[in-house]
């Protein structure tokens, strides 16, 4: 449905996209992911036509550029009205959109209802918190029902509470067929949505495809120790094995299949318990860190 194809664009010397190409079908949510600089708000202004691309095309239907979509965009940065009353300028950007009068309201008072900031339809935007701003943005984002939904950041703000509110939302416009590319540091919330990702570092693409596929390309060992934690970090810190600390448990990242029991004979050695071991995939946040950390 949505197309990215060899995308490109320079400032200078400087690629800030490079070559960037990926596809998302209907139903899907893709993770654009990197971190700040990477070229990600780069790609969206590009995709969205606030940006003329030195090369490549984005497709949408199989036509050039997405002046036949339908279109919700969710920018990190607030682009709220801060002296207009919140049910006001949800109106006014539902006009914006085309819709007609006698939808708006409906649309307007059914996302107020679904994030649950209705009390708040006359008060002006700038004297909300920010997470009820955050919720007022992605009402204006989602009342004109588009198809492709772009979210920078979307959980900027929110408690867990909304945090929750806001995943339903995005699994239902999933379920709707949407088209939904999201970009967020927040790895636990792409891992849930998620079914193919592409990583970006300094304009290119590092890692791209399934996730699953991507994860399963990498292990770790999971050792859990009962007992004392400092006699295994310092274990950690004299081997010069990388290492997480959570909790009662160690997390060792490994570089071959026969790692583990070297680790294991080590530890065996310092007369250190470890009482269990398991062999996992790695998260999203943990690949995130080694292929773009500093």
């Amino acid at each position: 449905m949505l197309k990215v194809e060899n995308l490109t664009k320079k400032y200078g010397e400087k690629h800030a996209v490079e070559h960037l190409s990926f596809s998302v079908s209907t139903g899907e949510v893709f993770g654009l992911l990197g971190r700040n600089g990477a070229g990600k708000t780069t790609t969206i202004k590009m995709m969205l036509g606030l940006v003329t691309p030195d090369e490549g095309s984005v497709m949408w239907k199989s036509q050039k550029g997405l002046k036949g979509a339908s279109f919700g965009y969710l920018p990190e940065e607030r682009g709220l009205y801060p002296k207009a009353k919140v049910a006001d300028q949800l109106s006014y950007f539902a006009r914006l959109e085309g819709m007609e009068k006698s939808i708006i309201k409906r649309s307007v008072d059914y996302w107020l209802d679904r994030f649950d900031i209705a009390m708040y339809r006359n008060k002006m935007a700038g004297d909300l918190s920010k997470g009820n701003q955050q919720k007022v943005q992605l009402a204006a984002t989602l009342l004109h029902n588009p198809d492709l939904i772009i979210l920078d950041e979307p959980f900027s703000g929110l408690d867990p509470v909304n945090t929750n509110l806001l995943t339903q939302v995005i699994l239902e416009e999933k379920q709707k067929g949407k088209v939904i590319i999201m970009s967020s540091h927040q790895m636990e919330q792409v891992e849930k949505f998620c079914k193919e990702v592409v990583l970006m570092k300094d304009g290119q693409a590092l890692l791209a495809g399934d996730l699953e596929t991507i994860k399963n390309s990498y292990g770790l060992m999971y050792l859990s120790l009962y007992g004392d934690v400092d006699k295994l970090i310092s274990f950690c810190q004299e081997q010069e094995y990388p290492f997480e600390q959570e909790e009662k448990r160690i997390i060792v990242p490994l570089k071959s299949d026969q790692e583990p029991l070297t680790v294991l004979t080590q530890l065996k050695n310092e007369n250190i318990e470890v009482s269990e071991v398991t062999y996992l995939q790695p998260t999203l946040h943990q690949i995130f860190v080694e292929k773009v950390g500093s």
